[in-house]
Parts: structure tokens; C-alpha cells; sequence
């Protein structure tokens, strides 16, 4: 035993193999190129990992997102910086390497209370909520939920009611007095979409409802170059099948439109009476004399809204409203 070290000791340096370092002795830096002139273009659709690209030189790519920008991911109608293959060409690939700063988002979360949300498009100026006059029945506590989110995120709110031959909306679009809400109402034998045609030009307008309200319809009749296929609702729960499975920009009316699937719930997170109140400017300045904290409801103490609605300040109608709206947040656990 004693033979056998000093045999090993016998070795020197021309006996010992170096294995190279394969990652190279050099350090790594936590510098990353700049991207700040690299090729801008906006998100259009996103599937599995693999986002369409419009660039701004008018080709659509496929791009995938670079890893440091994986934990936040992009969304419908990011504007974003792309490296590699921007071509266009049958099987490139590029990659995001950068999200260009959002001036607004429209999330929602899968239930009340639920901290995890879904942002569903960025940089969006119109919420258009579908909803019909009947076939399903139409449901007020939806709207308000879209009009929280609407208002949160400073998106102009427009009502579309479908299917107006099979029932009179009166009492329904009564209950929206009071709301910055443009209403519209369509049948299939009077479409009258000439209104909402005009207030899609130059702008980014979200489509939402749940299944069979006819929004893939409406669409189908303002971007019939995009023609996506319907469902059939059927007569006896009401229920619509979704039609849409993922959502997607289209190039509509010299604005963009951005088709949603369908969904029955919109759960609400993470927005505040602040918030919301925002989307209410005329109440906004009025509750500048509010005690701090104040929840801005009916039952809360010394708020300065009743105060001057009393005197004629400010709407009664719009109040109700904002209420209303309120309710539906203080109902989130």
C-alpha cells in the first residue's frame, strides 16, 4: 500500500490531462443587447407558444418569445421588437426580445377573488359587449362585470344587442341609464351596423360575450374576410357552443377588431373603488372631499357624492350607476 502512493507521487505535470472548460473560462455578463432599433411589430394571434406577427413593414411572421420575457409573456395587440429570421418566409422563425410599454391591458381572473389574472389584449381604445335581447337571456350582472373592466382599464364601453326580433331589450337598456354606454340593436333582418362600422375606425376594439349571444356573427358581417364559423344555440338550455377558441386581431373598418371566445363568467381581481371610479371622471372630481377610505357606496359614512347629488352636483342616475358597478366589486372576496 505504501509502494502504491509513492509510485502515484512520481507523476508531474506532462502525466495530468487538462479537460477544457466547454462553457469557456470567460465570465458571463448580465449585459444584454439593447434591441432598441430591431424590427417592431404587433402580436395578431397567439397559439401554443407561437405568436403571429404583423410587422410594421406589412409581413406576418411567426415568432417565438425569448426566455427572459417567458415569465410575463405578451398578449392580442402587443407592440414588440423581433430578432432573427423577419422575413416572412415559409418555416422562419424570429423571436421577441422585447414588449414595448402597454398604455393600457383588459384582464379578467377565471372566478372572484382569484389572485392569478388573464390579460387578455394590451393597448385596446373599445370594449364591445355582446349580449342578446333574448336566446340565451340577456344577463345585466355580465355587463356590469365588463363594464368594471372597461372602465378600470379606460376602454370606451359599447352595448351590441343581437336577435332584437325575438324580443323587445327595452327593459334591459333601461337599466343602463346613467353609463357612458353607446347601445346598439341588431336583428337578423336589420343589422344596422353602420354606427358601430364608424366607431371602429382607427381604433382597437375588443369583442367579448358569452356563447350564442351572435358576436362571431356580427363580426363575420364587419370583417367578411375573416369569416369564422357560428354555432347554433340550442333551444332548450339556451347555451351556445363557443365558436372562437383563441383570440385574434383582425384587420377591420380601418381599425383593428379583436374577436374573443366566448366565456360565461368574467371574474374580477386586483381593481379598487379608485379604480373604477376613474372611469366615472364627472364623480371622480366630485369625490375629492371624501374622507379618505371612503368606499364611495351608499351606506358609507360622510361620503361627500350624496352631498352634492342632493344639492345637484352631480347625476343621480350616474351615482346609481357607479353604485351598482361597486356592488358588483365588493361582492369579490
Amino acid at each position: 500500500m505504501i509502494w502504491y502512493i509513492a509510485d502515484r507521487m512520481d507523476l508531474d505535470e506532462d502525466d495530468v490531462r487538462i479537460r477544457p472548460n466547454p462553457k469557456g473560462s470567460r465570465p458571463r455578463t448580465k449585459r444584454r443587447p439593447d434591441f432598441g432599433t430591431a424590427p417592431l411589430g404587433m402580436v395578431l394571434e397567439v397559439h401554443l407558444a407561437r405568436y403571429r406577427i404583423l410587422t410594421d413593414d406589412g409581413k406576418e411572421i411567426t415568432a417565438t418569445l425569448a426566455k427572459e420575457l417567458r415569465k410575463d409573456g405578451c398578449v392580442i395587440c402587443d407592440r414588440v421588437r423581433l430578432d432573427g429570421d423577419v422575413t416572412g418566409a415559409s418555416g422562419a422563425l424570429a423571436r421577441i426580445v422585447r414588449i414595448e410599454p402597454r398604455k393600457n391591458t383588459l384582464s379578467r381572473s377565471a372566478e372572484d377573488g382569484d389572485s392569478l389574472e388573464q390579460t387578455i389584449v394590451a393597448n385596446a381604445d373599445q370594449l364591445v359587449i355582446v349580449m342578446a335581447a333574448a336566446n340565451p337571456e340577456p344577463r345585466s350582472r355580465l355587463v356590469d362585470r365588463y363594464l368594471v373592466a372597461a372602465f378600470h382599464a379606460g376602454l370606451k364601453p359599447i352595448l351590441v344587442m343581437t336577435k332584437c326580433d325575438l324580443a323587445d331589450p327595452k327593459d334591459f337598456i333601461d337599466s343602463f341609464q346613467g353609463f357612458d354606454l353607446e347601445i346598439i340593436q341588431t336583428s337578423e333582418n336589420a343589422p344596422n351596423l353602420d354606427s358601430l362600422k364608424q366607431m371602429l375606425h382607427g381604433n382597437t376594439t375588443v369583442f367579448v360575450g358569452h356563447s350564442g349571444v351572435g358576436k362571431t356573427t356580427i363580426i363575420n358581417q364587419i370583417a367578411p374576410n375573416f369569416v369564422r364559423a357560428t354555432g347554433i344555440v340550442n333551444k332548450v338550455t339556451g347555451k351556445g357552443r363557443h365558436t372562437s377558441s383563441s383570440a385574434h386581431a383582425i384587420r377591420a373598418q380601418g381599425g383593428w377588431l379583436v374577436d374573443t371566445p366566448g366565456i360565461r363568467s368574467f371574474g374580477l381581481s386586483n381593481i379598487d373603488a379608485e379604480g373604477l371610479l376613474r372611469g366615472f371622471s364627472d364623480l371622480s372630481d366630485a369625490s375629492n372631499d371624501c374622507p379618505r377610505g371612503c368606499t364611495h357606496l351608499a351606506d358609507s359614512p360622510d361620503c361627500s357624492l350624496d352631498k352634492k347629488m342632493l344639492a345637484g352636483e352631480v347625476s343621480e342616475l350616474r351615482l346609481d350607476s357607479l353604485r351598482r358597478l361597486l356592488e358588483s366589486l365588493s361582492s369579490v372576496d
